[in-house]
């Protein structure tokens, strides 16, 4: 299962980084599609020993894919295959759009990171729907009642003004709800002209009590609601928006999305500078997604659920994050420097340790 680094430093790392991405993402489902999912889901399904329950739903494992790698719900399946507890789709606008002209991903492979500014690419609410929908009632005939659980991640349309943001997040809570089995309202990428004004605690107030409303009222059910933050947040604004939070009787806080700063790279400035604007992400944000784990868990405490995500690559990276407060614990970046295999050596590791 190891060999898939050197498989991807042969194939993949001299690839466009989209490109790759593609090809990748294409074999994963080409593998289910051949039915090869029944021997996947015996070699990579998580232990007994890792089920945990948070926001009143039970996962196989605490360990998931972030939003990001499946923007348009098109491989829920075959991910499933592979191990991880949840899988977040997204992120996923109101309208379709094409996201922000290529090349717009990037790769720093000696620092195991990404600069991407893909600009929410998608197919748009109201065609992601249906898929969700037939993905999830697939799971839970695969699976029964500890399936992989599907998280929907929502944002901002980019041509629509910010007096209007909330109309367009309504749009894709009322559509994608009634197939989440959490919903996250993302504030925080960098790659939407004026997204991040909204995780300003008097934008944010309405939009999450409208997003959480509509949600409810689609499902007939209550939807975990859950916002998402930026890592370049100072400790403060984290204070404001962990307190909001707690007013609105949220369901909890994914911390953190990517980052705009670029310090402490090994790749050298002139590489950084060719990548251009983006989030970063991987394993230079592990320090810094840290700190905002603990600084929100000092204030929610048990009261709220935080799910963990920036810089995780290791067994041993997400037994601290569940350590230091975080109920569940996501990956994405190192997934594209490790394979297929990765959710399932995550699940045996974080096994081993807590037996």
């Amino acid at each position: 299962m190891r060999l898939y680094p050197t498989f991807f430093r042969v194939c993949f790392s001299w690839m466009d980084a989209e490109r790759a991405h593609r090809i990748g993402f294409t074999l994963i489902k080409a593998a289910h599609s051949a039915g090869a999912g029944t021997l996947l889901r015996r070699l990579t399904g998580p232990p007994a020993a890792l089920r945990t329950t948070a926001m009143g739903l039970s996962f196989s494992s605490p360990f998931g894919l972030a939003a990001g790698f499946d923007k348009e719900g098109l491989g829920i399946d075959a991910l499933a295959d592979l191990g991880f507890g949840h899988i977040e789709v997204g992120t996923i606008t109101g309208a379709a759009q094409p996201g922000n002209p290529q090349p717009r991903l990037f790769r720093l492979v000696e620092d195991r990171a990404v600069i991407n500014r893909m600009g929410f690419n998608n197919a748009g609410a109201a065609a992601v729907a249906p898929r969700l929908a037939a993905a999830r009632a697939r799971l839970v005939q695969r699976y029964g009642a500890l399936r992989p659980l599907i998280g929907v991640n929502i944002g901002k349309t980019k041509n629509v003004e910010l007096p209007d943001a909330l109309a367009d997040y309504l749009i894709s809570a009322r559509a994608l709800a009634p197939s989440a089995d959490y919903l996250v309202v993302n504030v925080s990428s960098p790659n939407t002209p004026g997204l991040r004004l909204l995780q300003n605690v008097d934008s944010l107030r309405p939009l999450l009590s409208g997003v959480r409303a509509a949600a409810d009222e689609s499902a007939g059910r209550h939807v975990p609601l859950l916002v998402k933050i930026a890592p370049d947040l100072s400790d403060e604004d984290v204070d404001d928006v962990a307190q909001l939070a707690l007013d609105l009787a949220l369901d909890g806080i994914i911390c953190t999305n990517t980052t705009i700063g670029r310090t402490d790279l090994k790749a050298s400035a002139e590489q950084v500078a060719a990548c251009g604007a983006g989030g970063l992400s991987g394993a230079p944000l592990k320090q810094r997604s840290l700190e905002v784990l603990r600084r929100l868990k000092s204030t929610v405490g048990e009261r709220l659920a935080l799910i963990s995500v920036g810089g995780v690559e290791t067994g041993a990276d997400v037994q601290e994050r569940l350590e230091a407060g975080a109920a569940l614990v996501q990956g994405y970046t190192a997934f594209l420097y490790e394979g297929p295999f990765w959710a399932a050596r995550i699940n045996r590791e974080l096994a081993a340790r807590n037996r």
